[in-house]
């Protein structure tokens, strides 16, 4: 650094004449010291005057020397200024003086305060000395250095910002395990001036993704690929897809020799498998621009962003806060910039706070696994009896939370919530002999059994176990007007609950026409429900009462639903005979030997167009301590569909 050469003693001033010794030390006691002068005539009217031209980017109104007291243009001291702020020139800092200048003959120093406001309005604040000199005109001009901008600045450097990304919080299981984190996956790319037939190697890369189990849902799309590698530089990585590395492993020996092919091994923030719980999960993705721009300086080019589900619902909290790093670079001769190793400020990042859930693991891969391969959207949910803990949702085929958002009619699964309100109702008991006609006809409205079936007539056990839909029918009348919203509710339908995500309870018909009743006996009619809700209520038929569900543990959602009422131990306990008898002599006699304990349920079909052939399938039902709802879309008959995904899901729990 080039040190300023002292200055000549500044001539002194002839006086026209003498003050007397009292005027001389009455100036004296006013002023301090004859060095001083005022705001108006000193230094500090120039270092405001400075640090204004600073923020406005305008200095044409003040006076600049350089080091060895040569004058200075103002333009080139914006211009160097500019330069030096570097990544920080575009929100210039605030700028204040710290009190007055300290004056010594011809020479002044100031202290100023530098403020950078920096991204996630951090701010950076430290003193700068402004050293100022006195001209021949008596006119204080700064003498211009670039440690005035940052006192480690020298000519050439100039500020650079370093964005430092905060470890994001963990989404955990019920044992406070981490659900999402870092595995091991490998980009698959290509070069394209290696390829030497794009034809040939699309088609073979597309059967090896094609080969991979589980399958991946949606397949692969190469098409735009030919493009792709055309538009791509000659020895560019074109990004084809990642795969987790269990994946790539199992067509490694079909891709790894094809000309053009090369590979990345990267970690991504993945749940243990692909499918894992992914609707209600969400994904973790590269910052898009639509996330920049909904969020302005919150992210970063690199930086991973929570979209949907858990992940995009609790992204503030999981994100953390981002840290902020200014190093100095250094301009070298061909114009380009490199870090000299200087950081000058740092503000650390603050790591995300997690999200504690109640699923779990071996109970959600058993859900997962059982809606594998499943060509329908379906869904499957499942929680603990005992305390309602939602211990699996599972989805296929959608990336819609299907198992706590669908709004669908429960078909004959609600014959469940029916039986209920007749045995409150005293309409019924296990053993009142119930019609069960081919077809039923109300107000001239025709019903009829699943593949017109008729029995007779029969205990009401037998009808229910067999789901008889023209018995429900005619017992409709017996339900009044409000019986079956009255045992919805009671089972927790239509309630308000808080489980940290959305979720739909339900709507129960009430009232209506003759029609509308007697169709909603047997769950159609207006009556819609989500399989969550379904499960919800089916828990509480085995558990005796009704309890809200729960998923998010922390943060609180806030304070659940209250109980249901105790349901009567006279209605609830044939009920479940009922729904065991399902099981062993009805509808569900597929899930009489599965291992892991006794199964009670019910069955559904429920049509949801004008169109009989048009059908969603269904199962709810309870194992030991596990309620659960199996809901397939368009899934037909639920005997062809729902109860083997219910077989495949209690096998699958009975080996965990």
């Amino acid at each position: 650094m080039r040190i300023l050469p002292p200055l000549r003693p500044r001539p002194q001033r002839r006086v026209s004449r003498r003050l007397p010794a009292a005027a001389l030390a009455g100036l004296l006691l006013a002023t301090g010291s004859l060095g001083a002068c005022s705001d108006d005539d000193g230094p500090e009217r120039v270092v405001d005057a400075f640090l204004a031209g600073w923020r406005g980017g305008d200095l044409h109104q003040v006076g600049f020397r350089n080091p060895a007291g040569q004058r200075i243009p103002a333009t080139e001291v914006t211009e160097e200024i500019k330069q030096l702020s570097g990544d920080l020139a575009k929100t210039p800092p605030a700028l204040s003086r710290e009190g007055a200048a300290k004056i010594t003959e011809d020479s002044a120093t100031a202290t100023v305060r530098v403020d950078w406001t920096l991204p996630g309005d951090t701010h950076w604040t430290y003193p700068s000395e402004l050293r100022l000199t006195r001209g021949d005109q008596d006119d204080w001009q700064i003498i211009w250095e670039p440690k005035i901008v940052q006192p480690q600045l020298t000519s050439g450097d100039q500020l650079a910002l370093r964005w430092l990304t905060a470890p994001r919080g963990a989404i955990t299981d019920a044992a406070g395990e981490p659900i999402v984190r870092p595995r091991p996956v490998v980009v698959v790319g290509v070069q394209p001036d290696q390829v030497t037939d794009v034809p040939d190697l699309v088609r073979k890369l597309d059967a090896a993704f094609r080969a991979i189990r589980p399958r991946i849902e949606p397949p692969i799309d190469l098409s735009d690929l030919p493009d792709r590698l055309k538009e791509a530089k000659p020895n560019a990585f074109v990004d084809v897809v990642s795969l987790r590395r269990e994946a790539y492993l199992q067509i490694k020996p079909r891709i790894y020799d094809l000309p053009g092919t090369k590979f990345r091994e990267e970690q991504r923030e993945l749940a243990p498998t692909r499918e894992f719980a992914r609707a209600l999960l969400g994904s973790v993705d590269p910052v898009q621009a639509d996330d920049m721009a909904a969020e302005p300086g919150v992210y970063e080019l690199g930086d991973m962003v929570g979209h949907g589900g858990l992940q995009g619902r609790y992204e503030k909290q999981l994100r953390g806060t981002a840290g902020t790093s200014v190093i100095i670079m250094s301009r070298r001769p061909d114009g380009s910039v490199s870090p000299t190793g200087t950081e000058v400020f740092r503000q650390e990042p603050r790591p995300g706070t997690p999200v504690k859930t109640t699923l779990d693991v071996p109970t959600q891969n058993a859900a997962d696994a059982a809606l594998r391969g499943t060509s329908r959207r379906s869904a499957l949910v499942a929680l603990r009896i005992s305390d309602g803990a939602v211990l699996a949702a599972a989805n296929s085929g959608t990336a819609e939370n299907l198992a706590f958002t669908a709004r669908v009619p429960p078909g004959s699964t609600f014959k469940m919530v029916s039986a209920l309100g007749l045995l409150d109702a005293g309409a019924v008991t296990l053993d009142t002999p119930v019609d069960c006609p081919r077809r039923f006809t109300v107000d001239g409205r025709s019903f009829k059994n699943s593949d017109n079936f008729a029995l007779g007539t029969v205990p009401f056990r037998t009808d229910f176990a067999a789901s008889c839909n023209t018995a429900f029918a005619k017992l409709a009348p017996r339900l009044g007007p409000d019986g079956l919203a009255n045992a919805g509710r009671s089972l927790g339908l239509e309630g308000d609950w808080r489980l940290g995500v959305d979720v739909f309870t339900g709507t129960v018909s009430t009232g209506g026409s003759a029609t509308e009743r007697a169709a909603a006996a047997f769950g159609q009619g207006t009556t819609v429900v989500s399989p969550l809700a379904m499960a919800a209520a089916t828990a509480a038929v085995a558990r005796g009462q009704w309890q809200q569900p729960k998923l998010v543990l922390e943060p609180s959602p806030g304070d659940p639903a209250p109980p249901g009422p105790q349901l009567k131990p006279g209605s609830v306990e044939p009920l479940r005979t009922m729904m065991r008898e399902v099981v062993t002599a009805g509808t569900g006699t597929a899930l009489r030997d599965v291992p892991g304990g006794p199964v009670s349920g019910k069955t559904g079909t429920a049509e949801y167009d004008n169109d009989p052939a048009h059908t969603h399938a269904w199962f709810v039902g309870w194992q030991g301590d596990v309620a659960f709802a199996v809901f397939v879309e368009q899934g037909g008959s639920s005997t062809a569909t729902a109860v083997p995904i219910a077989e495949r899901f209690l096998r699958g729990l009975a080996a965990r």
